[in-house]
């Protein structure tokens, strides 16, 4: 479950950083602490995507049967 996340959020924040941000960084039950470093820096928040995909995808590559 972790894995399809990883990917799927980011996905999201390498294709619409701004957009996905936002919708965190409001009464987002206490990750606004965790977005509040890509407010404003959708640079910022697209590299955190390429790092953050491949990730997913090699946490999913690991789990079994």
């Amino acid at each position: 479950m972790a894995a399809i996340f990883m990917v799927g959020d980011g996905l999201m924040g390498l294709l619409q950083p701004r957009r996905h941000v936002d919708l965190w960084k409001d009464d987002a039950l206490g990750t606004e602490k965790l977005v509040k470093p890509f407010v404003d820096r959708p640079g910022r928040r697209r590299l955190y995507a390429v790092v953050q995909i491949p990730a997913g995808l090699a946490l999913a590559a690991r789990q079994k049967r």
